[in-house]
């Protein structure tokens, strides 16, 4: 008796669940079909989150990335330049206040908002994720730098930009859809094995992974660029300031060098299969400890201990390289037995002290003295170690009560002006970095 009425009871409440689960379904399935025509249409605006529904790993490694905070929403040096030059990151209508155009900055540190030619980075989230997953892997064909009119295309100006995803590879799974039908050869995994039979939205059809939808996002093999520099040469190729003074040169180093060495080899190297997206750089210790072999040597001298430094950059590139106030620095210190300083090659950063300890690029008025990157008029000095180049750098030190002799190198975001002026700024942005040391202990065989 109590069961038949609880039958009675939920049987219309079952048919209403059907009933909404059905209408449920369809409205989901509408909502995967807008958003599959969006990403179609838009491509640009498809945010990182979707790709992190899949590609996890690799999402979390581009998160930490430059490439994931390179807005003026987030990158703190770059919103102090930005805000000086454009303007609020927040605001529509944003224009350089030199001359009243589009900031052509967004063309490389938020590209999707470029596309779109908007100023308001916090609009979408594929704006304000700066160089995102689309934002790379919708680049087609690099037509390089140099504009028909002498003017340098930036960033995706020097693109050719698809309206489809491009890869390394793509999906090549056009074997195994003709293993799948007719006879079946492979016996009925396909030849891409379990994997190939899963939703996969690069095969061009929207799926529901995990209880979320993801719009198809068909992916198109493209090795000829995603393989090579091309894919990183529209924005860290070269950079000038408005009077044609060279600011970033990065590619006009790595071509000096003539390396076989592509970017990717060294900034995206590959582990267990999939390339490391956290695309170290200047931000990245490990990356910068790599880049210089650096030793001392000291021997006796008279009175003196006469110390050689010797330096080797390993990269095919300046070291530094990128952003012109980029800088590294050699500081020589020498030791007593209790540990007690008794000489150093300068006091602090060595800039005046010390100028061959000081690895820079500098930028001149008309009257040869130090300008900002957006007034100079003339190139100015340029003692950074070149591609591959090794240096030596000669010290006397008096040898009285020293017992240990210690080189220590340090590589600086910016230069000490700029650092004296962004009080603003976090510590671990201006504070110099340690990325190698050598000692040389005195009397011991």
């Amino acid at each position: 008796m109590i069961s038949a009425r609880l039958h009675r009871v939920t049987a219309p409440v079952a048919t209403a669940l059907i009933v909404f689960a059905c209408v449920f379904a369809g409205l989901g399935n509408l909502a995967l079909a807008e958003e599959s025509a969006e990403a179609a249409t838009n491509i640009h605006h498809v945010s990182s989150e979707v790709c992190a529904n899949c590609h996890q790993e690799i999402f979390k490694q581009w998160q930490g990335s430059m490439h994931a905070n390179s807005t003026a929403l987030t990158d703190p040096i770059h919103a102090t330049f930005y805000k000086n030059v454009a303007g609020d990151p927040t605001q529509e209508g944003v224009t350089l206040k030199a001359s009243g155009k589009f900031p052509i900055c967004l063309q490389c540190h938020a590209p999707n908002a470029a596309i779109d030619k908007t100023t308001k980075l916090d609009a979408k989230p594929a704006y304000q994720e700066g160089v995102n997953c689309v934002a790379c892997h919708t680049l087609a064909q690099f037509n390089g730098v140099d504009g028909p009119d002498g003017k340098l295309m930036l960033g995706l100006k020097s693109y050719e930009i698809s309206d489809q995803l491009q890869g390394p590879s793509g999906m090549n799974n056009k074997l195994a859809e003709l293993a799948s039908s007719g006879d079946d050869l492979f016996g009925g995994a396909g030849v891409g094995g379990a994997d190939s039979q899963k939703p996969n939205p690069h095969f061009g059809e929207p799926v529901e992974y995990e209880g979320k939808q993801i719009p198809a996002l068909p992916m198109a093999g493209n090795p000829k660029l995603m393989k090579s520099s091309d894919a990183c040469m529209g924005c860290h190729d070269q950079r000038n300031n408005p009077h044609g003074v060279p600011l970033c040169q990065t590619g006009n180093e790595y071509e000096q060098s003539e390396s076989q060495v592509n970017c990717i080899a060294c900034h995206m190297p590959i582990a267990e299969g999939l390339a490391d997206h956290s695309m170290g750089g200047g931000h990245s210790p490990a990356m910068l400890e790599r880049a210089v072999i650096f030793d001392i040597d000291t021997e006796s001298d008279g009175d003196n201990l006469k110390t050689t430094v010797y330096l080797k950059n390993q990269l095919p590139h300046s070291m530094p390289t990128g952003a012109p106030f980029r800088n590294v620095y050699l500081k020589l210190t020498a030791y007593d037995e209790s540990g007690t300083v008794v000489w150093e090659s300068a006091e602090g950063h060595p800039g005046k002290d010390d100028p061959q300890a000081y690895f820079s690029y500098s930028m001149t008025d008309d009257e040869g003295k130090p300008a900002m990157p957006p007034v100079a008029t003339k190139p100015g000095e340029d003692t950074r170690l070149g591609p591959h180049e090794e240096r030596t750098l000669v010290y006397e030190i008096p040898a009285e009560t020293v017992a240990l002799v210690r080189g220590e190198l340090y590589y600086n975001l910016l230069w000490p002006k700029l650092v004296e002026k962004f009080t603003h700024l976090p510590k671990d942005l201006t504070d110099p970095v340690l990325i190698a040391v050598a000692e040389n202990p005195i009397g011991e065989d």
